[in-house]
């Protein structure tokens, strides 16, 4: 006969308390991540705007009651919409994630760690216009990009050893997790209310990663974190009332995290918690593609030009070998049809046959317009993806980080063309001399889809001012982007 369980309550999980003392206590002094957080916030916000021109993301933007207004509510940038702080943290996660052109952290687990500007933005607006109508002070925007390196450094910490793909579970886990712990720090949880919210986290239910693979691939992947991000700002609020905890959510024998979900795996840390993801984020700056392909679509953008200059067609090739790394083949790699834009740039192959074809990647180049072009499946036929080990162990080596990609033509007449290697895209942070100009020209771009010019301006005049950004309440920043 068993032995009854103990129904002592257990002191609250390590891995809880250390995410909860790291987000109440550690002080942000990193000149470098307080400034790449700035290149982030606008990154991430340029993202946005250009998924507001696709009716496929607008059409889940709004209120959930037409024509709601929340009297000091969080307003969503590039909108009219003012909403309550959860349905704010989903409109402006999903818009974020729409076009997966927003940054990227590549470990045993991979994600995109801006996510959850959705309900840090939300709450810091909401906050700010809540303290400014009772006569208090707001926010500043640096408590958004300090919120940001945090939120940023909870989930790539986490993701470093620990992989949720391989049990099923979404990366959105760890946005939930990571927007649960600094949206409470923000509205004033106290410590053990906290750790309740965390618990809260974890104890809730996950998105299993249906939508991202086939032959299920579909564009719930494009909302999942803005649903995740706002999640975490509706179970701080409750444990804003005192609702209580679960202490060993994590570590409880049969019920707890590890036993149900981990395969009764204890999660592992390479690092203590602190800027390091931050610094090292990596940026989508060229191509709006999955980042285990960014590389790739580079050395493509290089073949085209080859191809032009020695007057080859795509209909000389006979095959395209694919030299990459493990997470690539296991993510995208993709053969049969691809049924509509989450399937295709989710395939590596589609991402190489359209700038091979024409010499560019962008979100367009994923609807139906452009998929239908027949020279685009007959390529992804004639692509073969070969792990090379050493890629695979560079992308996992904490000095490294590359994500490498190499490709080689051979052609119907027995030619080829020398292999071309990118190991770091221009997004690494091995790059950013070279990427960050041409993220500031991103974000332009996307500001000119929104904006008259005199707005572009104003934005861009705080924006690319770190002392004048981190000065300016946050309600003030995210008016100058409103409609």
């Amino acid at each position: 006969m068993s032995a009854p369980i103990s129904n002592v309550r257990p002191a609250p999980d390590s891995v809880l308390v250390d995410i909860v003392d790291y987000v109440l206590d550690f002080p942000i002094d990193s000149t470098l991540a307080l400034d790449t957080a700035r290149n982030c916030l606008i990154d991430t916000l340029g993202c946005g705007l250009e998924a507001l021109t696709y009716p496929a993301c607008t059409k889940l933007m709004g209120p959930i009651v037409p024509g709601t207004i929340v009297p000091n509510g969080a307003k969503v940038p590039g909108t009219s919409f003012q909403l309550d702080p959860v349905q704010a943290a989903f409109n402006i996660g999903a818009m974020i994630r729409w076009l997966d052109f927003n940054d990227t952290w590549l470990a045993a687990e991979w994600g995109h760690p801006s996510d959850n500007l959705g309900g840090i933005l939300a709450t810091a607006d909401w906050l700010s216009r809540s303290a400014i109508a009772a006569g208090k002070q707001p926010l500043t925007m640096k408590d958004v990009l300090i919120g940001m390196i945090k939120a940023h450094e909870i989930q790539g910490c986490i993701a470093l050893e620990n992989s949720f793909n391989k049990v099923g579970l979404d990366h959105v886990l760890l946005v939930k997790l990571a927007s649960t712990a600094v949206v409470g720090q923000m509205i004033g949880l106290t410590r053990d209310e906290l750790i309740n919210a965390v618990s809260q986290a974890f104890v809730d239910g996950h998105a299993l990663r249906t939508y991202r693979h086939a032959p299920n691939t579909g564009s719930r992947k494009s909302w999942a974190a803005g649903d995740a991000t706002s999640r975490a700002v509706r179970l701080a609020l409750i444990a804003k009332t005192g609702e209580m905890g679960y202490p060993s959510v994590l570590t409880a024998k049969t019920w707890g995290f590890y036993d149900v979900l981990f395969k009764g795996n204890a999660f592992r840390f390479q690092r203590p918690y602190g800027s390091y993801v931050m610094e090292n984020v990596l940026f989508k700056i060229s191509f709006p593609a999955e980042f285990h392909a960014q590389t790739a679509v580079e050395a493509a953008m290089t073949l085209h030009a080859q191809l032009q200059s020695a007057g080859k067609r795509v209909e000389d090739i006979k095959k395209i070998t694919i030299r990459t790394h493990e997470a690539a083949i296991r993510i995208i790699d993709k053969k049969g049809p691809l049924n509509n834009p989450a399937d295709r740039d989710h395939c590596i192959q589609y991402m190489i046959a359209v700038p091979l074809i024409h010499g560019r990647l962008t979100a367009a180049d994923y609807e139906d317009s452009i998929a239908q072009d027949a020279r685009i499946d007959v390529l992804r036929a004639r692509m073969e993806c070969v792990e090379d080990a050493q890629f695979t162990k560079d992308y996992h080596d904490p000095e490294k980080r590359s994500i490498a990609n190499a490709l080689t033509i051979e052609f119907n007449d027995g030619s080829t063309f020398d292999e071309v290697v990118v190991e770091y895209p221009i997004g690494h942070k091995r790059r950013r001399e070279d990427g960050i100009p041409l993220l500031v020209e991103k974000f332009k771009t996307n500001l000119a889809r929104r904006f008259p010019v005199r707005q572009q301006l104003a934005i861009l005049d705080v924006s690319l001012d770190q002392a004048r950004l981190e000065a300016m309440p946050v309600n003030e920043y995210v008016d100058l982007y409103v409609i």
